[in-house]
């Protein structure tokens, strides 16, 4: 018992009774003592009760006990005695050898055992080899054996293979396949035999045994022969001429063909066995193919319950093997030959084609219902391709769509668009802006393309068109897109010089972004609300946008890169007092002054307003800026040098003074023409020419004249800065105090 349990048997009364670590007295002792004394005696007791109450049970256990340890010490001295003569002989190397003999003994009876059963198993199936080729008349009979012997040759798991066995069972199994590829052979020879095609086609002769019976001691029943092919799991192969030749004679005419009909008749029977069937396929002009398909389907369905009786003997399993040969040819031939074509041309007439739809559902499952045709719907190949009409009519007209862009992308004569007789119907409105344009025929045939396939969609909405509309604003973007593909490969030399095409292909460009921006707007809220989220046209009008801006953006550089070309033949416009010079730089200007009326006659009548203004202030920003900043690196002026230069500034400002009065607004309606008001607008558009025409005052200033205009700002206002100032003071005026000191003050003067 722990200390802590003799310690509960007290029952002290000292505040720290409960400390284990106090002491305990002799008072406590003897209280323990006899609490102890006690408790023991209970439990004597309680023992003395259990053994009387389970002595039977004690009992059974002391002497079950008694009897293993009996047992126990006889295995000891049995085992002692088995193992005496084993201790007194230290050498057990005969023992292990005569063991290891018993046991080679008894593995080469087993394998003798099993040898001999293998010489067994081949003599049986070599026996019954030659029973089967023995047998080969009639030929089901052998079949039938060849199927038995199968599964004891070859090995399904392994595929045939045997490399890992016995040669003799590779030889036997060669003699196998040879004899099922002879009676392949043999019973598809013997079916077809059945078969009489007439030549010229249409016309099919079913007999019950072949013709050649009689000669042929080994020809057997049509429908014997077709049971043996499908013992010996060839039943395809022995389908597979027929069915050829039933696609090729029969089914190709009657699918192809609208005026005929089908007709089967049984010309002879002598008895089941002996019947003689035909089928022809007969010309009728009195006929009218009906638009939902009833008479073709009707005609096939003839042709199949001719086979199905006549040739597979209504048995399910040649049926289907039959339908597997030619199901696929039949499917696709009514697919090209009617469905197709049946197709409409108009999302009016989808409504329409739902006959069609009803007819091919009930042909498929009449073929089903015949066991041509699975129950699982898997070769539901018709039905599947009418319950997607939507998607037909509408690749086809993309197709259609794409065929017509394409032509009129391809055939618009761009090389003289403005002097083609409609050109009043090529000036449109823009959409989304106050503006007019000029644009291409081809980009309004175009749009006309899009809004007429886009237009009777609207009534569509009475069939299903979960994919008709989505796919048709796809196919209208791919119209557009079409454009944005042709045009820029096909003008590739036009839009990489300064050319009216150019400009018209960027209206072209900068018209169809407006455009799809429309389509949002005027189609969008027509369609359904499921639907509104798939059909977007938005996204496509940034890719125009950005087109029109490239070509925009090129033709300006261009344009600014061949006036730059101009003023390099100036050289600088140095030492225009020299007759020579002054000539030179007297026919840059004229160059420039022609390329910037050339380019406003071709801008202004085709880019909208807005456009053929940025587009001119900045170019006029470019040429005055390079010609003014050319003019102030001069280092050095005559008198009579600054009097040429100011005249060539006059001559090119008065030359363009209708570039001028094309980029002001007049709205009086007055004749326009360059006063002070028409300057202070242009100056405010076009910054460097403020500079260019105060430029032409300072050749004439005086140097005071120069540094107040300095002092007041008004250079700076200009453009002028510090530098160029000075650098001009000191190329026009001779070295001075006074031009000392008015750079002095100029320095001084912040700009």
């Amino acid at each position: 018992m722990a200390a802590d349990d003799v310690r509960e048997l007290l029952l002290s009364t000292t505040a720290d009774a409960s400390d284990p670590s106090t002491p305990l007295s002799a008072p406590d002792l003897r209280l323990l003592i006899d609490r102890l004394r006690l408790r023991s005696d209970r439990l004597h007791a309680s023992a003395l009760s259990f053994a009387a109450s389970h002595r039977g049970a004690l009992a059974s256990s002391l002497t079950r006990a008694a009897s293993a340890a009996d047992s126990s010490a006889s295995l000891e001295s049995s085992l002692d005695s088995a193992l005496a003569p084993l201790a007194s002989s230290p050498d057990l190397s005969d023992l292990r050898a005569l063991a290891d003999r018993l046991l080679a003994a008894r593995r080469e009876l087993a394998e003798r055992q099993e040898h001999l059963a293998a010489a067994s198993t081949i003599a049986s199936f070599a026996a019954r080899l030659r029973e089967a080729r023995a047998a080969a008349n009639p030929l089901d009979t052998a079949a039938a054996a060849a199927a038995e012997l199968k599964p004891l040759l070859i090995d399904a798991e392994r595929s045939g293979s045997g490399e890992d066995g016995p040669v003799v069972f590779g030889l036997l199994r060669s003699d196998w396949e040879q004899l099922v590829d002879e009676l392949q052979v043999g019973l598809a020879k013997n079916v077809e035999e059945c078969m009489e095609f007439a030549p010229e086609g249409g016309k099919v002769v079913v007999r019950a045994i072949p013709k050649s019976c009689s000669s042929r001691k080994q020809s057997v029943e049509l429908s014997v022969a077709l049971q043996a092919l499908e013992i010996i799991d060839a039943l395809d192969y022995g389908m597979a001429k027929i069915a050829d030749l039933m696609m090729k004679h029969i089914l190709v005419p009657a699918i192809s063909n609208i005026h005929v009909a089908v007709s089967v008749e049984v010309i002879q029977e002598v008895g089941p066995e002996h019947s003689v069937s035909v089928l022809t396929i007969v010309a009728s002009e009195g006929l009218k193919d009906n638009k939902d398909g009833l008479s073709l389907y009707s005609r096939i369905i003839d042709v199949i319950k001719f086979a199905c009786k006549f040739i597979c003997m209504e048995n399910s399993k040649w049926v289907q093997s039959f339908a597997k040969l030619t199901w696929p040819r039949i499917s696709d031939m009514v697919i090209t030959h009617f469905l197709s074509k049946a197709v409409p041309n108009e999302a009016s007439k989808l409504i329409e084609f739902q006959d069609v739809v009803r007819s091919t559902a009930e042909f498929e499952n009449k073929l089903r219902s015949m066991m041509f045709l699975l129950p699982d719907r898997k070769d539901a190949k018709l039905t599947q391709f009418v319950d997607d009409v939507e998607v037909h009519f509408a690749i086809r007209k993309r197709s259609e769509i794409l065929v017509k862009a394409r032509n009129i992308l391809v055939q618009y004569d761009y090389d003289n668009p403005l002097e083609s007789g409609d050109r009043g119907d090529s000036v449109v409105d823009l959409l989304f802006l106050p503006e007019k344009c000029f644009t291409s025929k081809s980009v309004l045939l175009l749009m006309k393309l899009v809004h007429g396939a886009l237009k009777p969609m609207r009534n569509a909405f009475t069939i299903p068109c979960k994919f008709t509309l989505p796919a048709f604003s796809v196919h209208e973007m791919d119209v557009l897109l079409l454009y944005k593909a042709i045009v820029p490969v096909q003008l590739e030399k036009h839009l990489d010089s300064i050319s009216q095409v150019a400009a018209i292909v960027h209206n072209d460009f900068y018209h169809l972004s407006q455009e799809i921006l429309g389509l949002a707007f005027q189609y969008h809220a027509d369609f359904p609300i499921d639907l509104q989220k798939q059909v977007v046209f938005v996204d496509l009008a940034p890719i125009f946008s950005q087109m029109a801006d490239v070509v925009l953006r090129r033709q300006i550089q261009l344009t600014i890169d061949t006036i730059s070309e101009a003023i390099d033949g100036a050289d600088g416009f140095q030492n225009t007092h020299q007759p020579q010079h002054y000539e030179s730089a007297k026919f840059s200007i004229d160059q420039v002054v022609f390329i910037l009326e050339k380019i406003r006659i071709m801008w202004e009548s085709i880019l909208p307003k807005s456009t053929y203004r940025k587009s001119m202030y900045h170019v006029l920003g470019s040429v005055f800026s390079r010609i003014a900043r050319d003019m102030l690196l001069i280092d050095d002026m005559a008198a009579e040098e600054t009097l040429q230069l100011q005249g060539l500034i006059h001559l090119a400002l008065e030359n363009i003074s209708l570039l001028f009065l094309s980029l002001v607004d007049n709205d009086d309606g007055s004749t326009k023409f360059l006063d002070h008001d028409t300057w202070i607008q242009l100056d405010g558009t076009v910054p460097s020419l403020k500079k260019f025409r105060k430029l032409a005052e300072l050749l004439d200033m005086s140097l005071k004249s120069i540094t107040a205009a300095w002092e007041s700002g008004d250079l700076v206002s200009c453009g002028f800065t510090s530098s160029e100032v000075q650098n001009f003071i000191k190329a026009i005026f001779a070295d001075s105090p006074l031009r000392k000191e008015c750079l002095g003050w100029i320095v001084r003067t912040p700009a």
